[in-house]
């Protein structure tokens, strides 16, 4: 019987602030040098939103600017995350290894859904080998809708998965599980919000507790 669990990855298994304000005041100087950007740099704007498909980021923080803009930065910006990531400056979150390696040794199968673009992901995957735990990760940019429920259905469907749980700290994950019928279980970790979160069928604060959750609950996962 397979058990699988759908894990988001920024502000769930990998900590996107250490690289996050690196990488958005890069791409807002180059905006000032353009004269396209005269504030401060809209940090706590962005993590208010963060969990959105980038395209909707650049809407939200740069609405009068044109659509050949937001395109630009929006280049700019993935590959300062990117190098970023290849330069070690980004982490997992704590106990993440550990709780993949006793996933795995108990037949979990674990993939990866996220609203970060294909070679972002691959960046984080490559550099912390997540590969030796996850079968597959899937990004938005599959998905024609931005939708993140769409993204986990096509994972539903791909995997012939019958039942199982979303780990994500936005309600964006919680609402892909919801409306896939899986469990959704939230992170209260960095950009989670707690108006969002008590949506969740379960809420942990350290990855550390999936263990206990998955040895000594009566969640079912099992196909």
């Amino acid at each position: 019987m397979s058990k699988s669990l759908i894990f988001d990855m920024d502000g769930t298994l990998f900590q996107t602030n250490k690289i996050l304000e690196i990488s958005l005041n890069d791409t807002f100087n180059h905006l000032r040098s353009k004269n396209l950007w005269d504030k401060e740099t809209p940090i706590e704007k962005y993590r208010e939103i963060m969990g959105v498909p980038l395209p909707k980021v650049w809407e939200a923080l740069l609405p009068i600017h044109s659509k050949e803009v937001r395109e630009q930065t929006d280049t700019l910006f993935l590959s300062s995350l990117i190098e970023n990531i290849r330069n070690g400056k980004g982490a997992l979150y704590p106990n993440v290894r550990e709780v993949f390696d006793y996933l795995k040794i108990n037949n979990y199968s674990i993939y990866i859904a996220s609203n970060g673009l294909i070679e972002y992901l691959d960046a984080i995957v490559k550099y912390y080998s997540l590969d030796k735990w996850v079968s597959e990760t899937f990004s938005i940019q599959q998905i024609e809708t931005l939708d993140k429920g769409d993204l986990v259905k096509s994972i539903i469907s791909k995997y012939n998965i019958k039942a199982g749980a979303v780990i994500g700290d936005r309600l964006s994950d919680i609402n892909a599980a919801k409306d896939n019928g899986l469990i959704a279980i939230g992170c209260k970790f960095d950009f989670s919000q707690e108006d969002e979160l008590e949506h969740a069928d379960i809420v942990i604060d350290d990855f550390i507790q999936l263990k206990k959750i998955f040895t000594e609950t009566k969640i079912t996962l099992s196909n």
